[in-house]
């Protein structure tokens, strides 16, 4: 209790400091906003375990594109950081599993490295601590992340990585990669099984005769070199799921993935019904 109110007030005196010290004034400008519309810089720190030198590279790594509109014009989105954490996350996932797993082959290798940043799993982890929550961006963008986008928050991962590299070095990226992802086993046991969601989506449909699952593009947007595809899965008339990703195929993997969950859970909650009616009676 005594350790939180601590850290509150040194987060506080800190953010103080800067604000009169500081000769960023877009930075001072962009602090002083956010912290009237309520924007909690502790529960920040707390959700990166990590306390920000240069507050700008971080403000910069949640700005969404669509926020640009909505504030000083000299401030640029996290895309530039989102190329960079990308390079970083690889390059951390890749040397622990080079380390870890002396027996596996370069194939194997580079499937699981794919499998551990893919965009449903940082997307996943950057909800899981609450990264969403601080992000900055339009009224429709958020919309998007409530109806089951997972490009913007796992984009936003990536910005993180690179923001903290560029503030605290190699060491403070590697941390927070290893601790939201690395050592969180759930993470690396799913990432160890088939990914195949595909496959494993139309075994289940077609177990019940549900008929055949199809996958359409409803969205592609960013330039050439780092296209993000939205893919919607429908079975029957009715849609499903719906995936995000760098290529149509991870798009499909990811919305595949999304479907499998919900027919899944929908057919443990029929079950767990029909137990109940059957007790009752």
């Amino acid at each position: 209790m005594l350790n939180n109110i601590i850290n509150r007030l040194w987060c506080r005196f800190r953010l103080l400091w800067f604000s009169f010290f500081s000769r960023d004034a877009h930075v001072k400008s962009l602090i002083e906003k956010l912290r009237s519309t309520g924007f909690d810089f502790i529960l920040f720190e707390k959700a990166l375990q990590y306390r920000p030198r240069k507050w700008r590279l971080f403000l910069q790594a949640l700005i969404h594109r669509s926020y640009l509109q909505l504030i000083d014009e000299r401030w640029e989105s996290n895309e530039r950081l989102e190329f960079l954490g990308d390079a970083i996350l690889g390059f951390v996932v890749a040397e622990h599993l080079f380390k870890n797993y002396p027996e596996m082959e370069e194939g194997d290798l580079t499937k699981l490295r794919s499998r551990l940043v893919n965009r449903r799993i940082l997307a996943q982890r950057s909800k899981d601590l609450y990264l969403s929550n601080f992000l900055l961006l339009s009224t429709s963008a958020a919309q998007s992340i409530d109806n089951g986008s997972e490009s913007i928050v796992a984009d936003a991962f990536e910005a993180i990585v690179g923001a903290l590299y560029l503030d605290g070095g190699y060491s403070a990226a590697k941390r927070f990669i290893y601790k939201s992802l690395l050592e969180n086993p759930e993470v690396l046991n799913s990432a160890m099984m088939d990914d195949n969601y595909k496959s494993a989506l139309l075994e289940y449909v077609q177990a019940r005769s549900l008929g055949i699952p199809h996958y359409s593009v409803t969205q592609e947007e960013g330039p050439e070199h780092d296209r993000r595809f939205t893919v919607n899965v429908t079975i029957g008339a009715e849609s499903w799921g719906v995936g995000t990703g760098r290529s149509k195929k991870e798009a499909e993997q990811s919305a595949a993935a999304e479907a499998l969950e919900h027919m899944q859970q929908q057919n443990t909650n029929f079950q767990s019904e029909n137990a109940n009616e059957t007790s009752e009676k």
